[in-house]
């Protein structure tokens, strides 16, 4: 990895370091706790029973057998728990979410969908108990692709929504003038693409534990990204005020944005907490993960755009199709984000774009790192090197020459600060030594002929805070001890992403102590501050802000209290490593614990620095440029090299921001060649719902990465101009790596995963021709 950094007004202590993360001894020794390891005395086992047809009326469903089943202390149906109508997302009442989800209904939308909860005394009772319920269905019509589902006179999926198996009302956006920018196109491309289900596959699954006390107080631990929005939904649907639910969160594996969601089985173990009195813990096989759980959006893209010779683009007409699945979840959100993502990345004044969400009778697609632009790029990006085909010039320096820049209106509406992606390009033309690798490319590799070497260039940029239509904002508390050490109380979920040491650098830098001496509260929702959520890439540069803030009044409380004990003016006081310093005194200093204890009679101070900001919308960008070499023999694509080069604006922990861009090329790998959770069209069945059959590449499948983080385009509005890099890197290495295939052997892809049968298939075309 290498950092370029321009000229820096400040001279950092701790921001910009790798720091030891404060989480690694307990992780990696099994000691850190998760929720699967919790076991309260008299702990119950809760269990879902799933359906197995697609869409049904349920006419009857008898749990007698289940419910006298020895060890079986409660049953659920539809008819036990609350008829209300609640959301799936962290945005209640706002254009990305929809309220269409019941906790149990008497229809079922999906096959897989929980139509009974029982909780026993262990899995395997709870397991045995099940199979003693019996659900009789009256089938219905169901639709599986949304092609089926528009069509006219096709079975409602839902009574909610604009009409039809619309999930919300076409997301459309209009600049410039569209008709005229295409006549003044010297030609034109149009092309269709289309992308699977890849899940997350995060390494904890879904899990849940749950125990009421005597005063009828809910107390929830669970696996969630956004443990507020957690508590919220629970309350109202519950029928409780939100002081009388406490949600916990404190170690996670993984959620990738799919634990944004409030899950069937998290209402579930609440009520049956309570039917039981005692706690109950819920949680997923692997194969409910996939069932149950979330994917990204399978979409289908129509993409026309005029190009001049020049390279300039003219006109962008796009029309995107998301399958939503059973329940629109996140669908509003990433139809609304995928569909505004087109106003950008490449200049272009005309624009007229559509976006679609649809629901089907397949399992419910939900939030997914790189919400809703994954898709969406990868077909902008596809084109561009198809329009440098065309125009015979070098697809980089056409990215490079239409590359938003600085003022440009970005898909939020706000103006972009800096020319980021420019830098990225830049650097990734001369490190990747992308010029010199293009030509010696396109060729075999010598004594194996069946081997094509290509290179391809993806380009993105994503948004900290960046949702049309929702405004954010972020929490901190900054407490100062007795002793002088510093205590951080943030809502923000730790993902496993080593969010919580950014933000102890953040509030070790501002204050002026020691990294050491700031620790982190986190995950208990009676003791720390509001958040959102831990998604959109927006923890650091978010909370970060708020942590920086509260920091900065902590510190002025810090200062006062030790002016007092000088005798001095505050501005004459300096606070560097946890000492206080007089101006022009080096001889003249005091602790943080002489300033903060007691003494004398005088009591130790209390103070806390509360910090909120509700930021502008910032942008960060990166391009990846690709090897591949792909085996024409037998289909299988392998990717050698990638230099990611990011620009983050400030990076604050360079180690986690490493491991953050790695993770996202591993997972985008898999995106692009291998992973999609297939289900049956005909049936609604899930036919790889699980890793055996479900293929990821793992640790040996992965490339040589040279990762490269540029301070390029600090944006003022985060801490030190820092921006987000969590989901960047998942977006820019798709189309890269399908922009390699082609240059590999001249075949091109409109489409993810692209499998060895799909090369062969092509290639055998190819031929033919």
């Amino acid at each position: 990895m290498n950092i370029s950094t321009p000229n820096l007004q400040k001279e950092f202590r701790i921001v910009g370091k790798s720091v030891k993360r404060e989480d690694v001894i307990e992780k990696v020794t099994g000691e850190g706790t998760y929720v699967a390891d919790l076991k309260p005395v008299g702990m119950l086992y809760g269990k879902i029973k799933r359906a197995d047809v697609a869409h049904a009326r349920i006419k009857r469903i008898d749990v007698s057998r289940a419910l006298a089943y020895p060890g079986v202390k409660a049953v659920l149906t539809h008819e036990d728990v609350p008829r209300v109508l609640h959301y799936g997302s962290p945005h209640p009442r706002s254009a990305s979410c929809t309220r269409d989800q019941y906790i149990l209904d008497n229809k079922v939308r999906f096959q897989g969908e929980g139509v009974a909860a029982i909780a026993a005394v262990s899995e395997e009772i709870a397991d045995e108990a099940l199979d003693l319920i019996e659900v009789e269905y009256e089938e219905l019509p169901a639709v599986f692709t949304p092609e089926e589902a528009v069509l006219p006179g096709a079975p409602l999926i839902h009574d909610v929504g604009p009409g039809g198996n619309l999930v919300l009302d076409p997301v459309k956006v209009e600049r410039g003038d569209v008709e005229k920018g295409f006549a003044e196109a010297d030609f034109i491309l149009e092309g269709e693409f289309s992308g699977g289900r890849p899940v997350p596959a995060y390494m904890e699954p879904n899990v849940c534990l749950a125990d009421w006390d005597g005063s009828s107080k809910l107390t929830f631990w669970t696996s969630t990204q956004s443990s507020f929005m957690v508590r919220g939904i629970l309350a109202e649907v519950l029928g409780l005020p939100v002081n009388k639910v406490r949600v916990l969160v404190d170690h996670m594996g993984g959620g990738f944005g799919a634990k944004q969601d409030c899950f069937q089985h998290e209402f579930l173990c609440a009520l049956l907490a309570k039917a039981t009195r005692r706690p109950v813990r819920m949680e997923f096989t692997r194969h409910e993960t996939f069932i149950a759980g979330r994917s990204r959006h399978p979409f289908r893209l129509w993409l026309k755009q005029g190009f001049r010779n020049d390279g300039t683009i003219t006109a962008r007409d796009m029309k995107i199709v998301y399958d939503s699945g059973a329940y629109g979840s996140h669908g509003p959100g990433v139809t609304t984000v995928g569909t505004n993502s087109a106003t950008s990345l490449y200049r272009c004044k005309n624009v007229r774009l559509e976006g679609r969400c649809v629901y089907t009778n397949t399992p419910i697609a939900g939030a997914f790192r790189g919400y809703g632009v994954v898709q969406t790029y990868y077909a902008l990006d596809i084109q561009m090197d198809e329009a440098a085909v065309r125009l015979g010039v070098d697809p980089a320096e056409l990215k490079l020459k239409n590359a938003v820049r600085e003022g440009d209106i970005a898909p939020s509406g706000h103006p972009i600060v800096g020319h980021g992606l420019e830098a990225c390009i830049l650097h990734g033309i001369t490190g990747f030594d992308w010029k010199g690798r293009k030509n010696r490319n396109r060729t075999s590799v010598p004594d194996r002929p069946q081997l094509k070497k290509g290179v391809g260039i993806g380009c993105e940029m994503h948004g900290s805070s960046a949702y049309p239509g929702i405004r954010e904002q972020g929490n901190a508390i900054v407490k100062v001890n007795e002793d002088g050490s510093v205590t951080l109380m943030t809502g923000a979920a730790g993902l496993g992403t080593g969010a919580h040491t950014a933000l102890a650098q953040i509030v070790a830098e501002e204050m002026g102590v020691r990294f050491e001496s700031v620790s982190v509260v986190h995950g208990d929702t009676d003791a720390v501050p509001w958040d959102i959520g831990a998604f959109a890439s927006h923890t650091t540069y978010l909370v970060g802000s708020a942590a920086r803030i509260a920091a900065g009044k902590a510190r002025e409380g810090v200062l006062e209290r030790a002016s007092s004990k000088f005798d001095l003016p505050v501005e004459d006081l300096t606070l560097v490593d946890g000492m206080i310093c007089v101006a022009g005194k080096p001889d003249a200093a005091m602790t943080m614990a002489e300033a903060m204890g007691p003494s004398r009679g005088i009591p130790a101070a209390n103070i806390l620095g509360n910090g909120t900001y509700e930021p502008t919308k910032s942008y960060s960008f990166a391009a990846h440029f690709v090897e591949v070499t792909v085996d024409t023999e037998t289909g299988l694509v392998q990717v050698d090299r990638v230099m990611p080069v990011h620009d983050v604006g400030k990076v604050i922990h360079p180690i986690a921001a490493q491991g953050q861009i790695e993770g996202g090329i591993q997972q985008g790998i898999g995106h692009t060649l291998s992973e999609d959770y297939v289900i049956d069209t005909s049936t609604g069945r899930s036919l790889n719902a699980g890793l055996v059959d479900y293929k990821m590449p793992l640790s040996m499948d992965m490339p040589e990465i040279e990762t490269v983080i540029l301070e390029a385009a600090p944006d003022p509005s985060g801490p030190w101009g820092a921006k987000g890099v969590g989901e960047d890197p998942i977006i820019a290495i798709g189309p890269a790596i399908a922009n390699a295939i082609h240059d590999a052997i001249g075949v091109r892809f409109h489409h993810y995963p692209i499998t060895p049968e799909d090369i062969l298939t092509a290639l055998k075309q190819k031929e033919g021709q």
